[in-house]
C-alpha cells in the first residue's frame, strides 16, 4: 500500500499524481481541496491483469492526448465503484457510476473521471489485445454504466469483487488462469453490449465452462457444492449446465470428483512435516463426507486404496513416478 498520509497537506497533491501516473497511466491529476484528504493505492498483480484499489478524496483524472502519447494505450480499465459517486465522460458519452456499479475506460482514447467527493474503488488494468474483441466493441462499451445487480453485468461485477478480495491467496499459476478468466468474461461483456453475443457459439460456451471450472475449483472443500449451486451463482440453468460439460467428455459429477481426488492424492504423498495427516481428515477438507465413498473412489481412480497409497508415496524417492491416474481418461 502506497499513501500520501505520512506527508504534509501541501505535499500530498504532487506525490499523488506521480502516484496515480505510476500506478496506471499517465494521467492528468487534479485535487479539489484547499487542503488535500489523504489517499491511498493499494495494487497487486495476477498475472497480465493488475488490480488496484484507490480511496481519496475529489479530484478529476483526464486522459489526454499529450498522456497518451507517453504511453499505457495498450491497456483498459474495469473500475467497479465502492464509495462515492465518479462522473466518466469518453467517446461522447458520459456514465454516473455509483456503489455496485462499474464502468470501463480504453486508454488509447481520450477521456474524464470525476470523482465529486470522497471515494473508494477498485480498477482492474486489463491488457487490450488479452480480450480479442473488435476495436468497435471496445467504443461501445467505454463511457457507459453497467448494473453490478443483475445479467452479464451482474456476474462480472460479482467474479470481479471476489477476485479483489482473494487476489493475494493465489498462486502464480492460479493467479494466470483466472487472469484470462477474467478477460474472457469481460470479452462476453463487451460482445453482448456490442450486441454481437450469440448464446450458442462455440466460444461463449468454452468461456462459461472455464468459468464455472473455476467456481468449482475455489469451493471443492464444500460438500454441499453441486449442479444446482453451480448454475445458480451463474446465471444459467441446470440443464446448460450440464450441456457445457458434455462437450468435454464428462459430467459435472464426474469433473468434481476427477478434481477432488486430485488434490486428496496430492496432500497424502506429501512429506510429513511434523505429523502425518490422517486419510479421514485430507478426505473431509476436500468435501468428501463419506470415508468409505472417498476410499473406494480413490482406489477406483488409482489402483490402491488412499492409506496405500499414502504409506507407498513416503518410501517413494523425490520425483519417482507415481500410479497412473485412471480418474483423468
Amino acid at each position: 500500500m502506497r499513501s500520501t498520509l505520512a506527508l504534509p497537506p501541501g505535499e500530498r497533491a504532487e506525490y499523488w499524481h506521480e502516484l496515480v501516473s505510476g500506478t496506471f497511466i499517465p494521467l492528468d491529476v487534479r485535487l479539489h481541496e484547499p487542503v488535500p484528504s489523504a489517499g491511498t493505492i493499494t495494487s497487486r498483480r495476477l498475472g497480465p491483469l493488475q488490480i488496484s484499489e484507490v480511496e481519496a478524496g475529489p479530484q478529476t483524472v483526464d486522459r489526454s492526448a499529450r498522456r497518451i502519447a507517453q504511453g499505457g494505450e495498450e491497456y483498459l480499465t474495469v473500475t467497479l465503484q465502492q464509495r462515492g459517486s465518479a462522473r466518466l465522460t469518453q467517446g461522447g458519452r458520459q456514465a454516473v457510476a455509483g456503489p455496485g456499479t462499474f464502468t470501463c475506460s480504453d486508454a488509447g482514447r481520450p477521456y474524464r473521471r470525476e470523482q465529486p467527493g470522497t471515494f473508494r474503488f477498485t480498477a482492474f488494468r486489463v491488457p487490450k489485445a488479452s480480450l480479442g474483441v473488435p476495436d468497435g466493441d471496445l467504443r461501445t462499451a467505454t463511457g457507459t454504466l453497467f448494473d453490478g445487480a443483475s445479467g452479464t453485468s451482474g456476474l462480472v461485477a460479482a467474479y470481479l469483487g471476489r477476485l479483489a478480495e482473494q487476489a493475494a491467496g493465489f498462486d502464480p499459476h492460479t493467479a494466470h488462469r483466472l487472469a484470462l478468466t477474467t478477460s474472457d468474461l469481460l470479452a462476453v461483456l463487451f460482445r453482448e453490449r456490442g450486441g454481437r453475443l450469440d448464446p450458442q457459439a462455440p466460444e461463449h460456451a468454452h468461456g462459461m465452462l472455464t468459468r464455472v471450472q473455476e467456481y468449482v475449483l475455489l469451493h471443492l472443500g464444500d460438500p454441499a457444492l453441486g449442479p444446482e449451486r453451480i448454475a445458480a451463482a451463474h446465471h444459467i440453468s441446470v440443464r446448460y449446465l450440464h450441456k457445457l460439460f458434455r462437450t468435454g467428455g464428462t459430467t459435472v459429477g464426474r469433473w468434481i470428483l476427477r478434481e477432488r481426488l486430485e488434490r486428496c492424492r496430492r496432500e497424502l504423498a506429501r512429506p510429513a512435516a511434523r505429523s502425518v495427516p490422517t486419510v479421514a481428515a485430507v478426505a473431509q477438507r476436500w468435501g468428501f463426507v463419506s470415508p468409505s465413498h472417498f476410499s473406494r473412489a480413490f482406489r477406483a481412480a488409482y489402483g490402491m486404496t488412499p492409506r496405500e497409497w499414502q504409506a507407498a508415496a513416503r518410501l517413494r524417492p523425490a520425483g519417482a513416478p507415481g500410479p497412473s491416474d485412471r480418474a483423468s481418461r
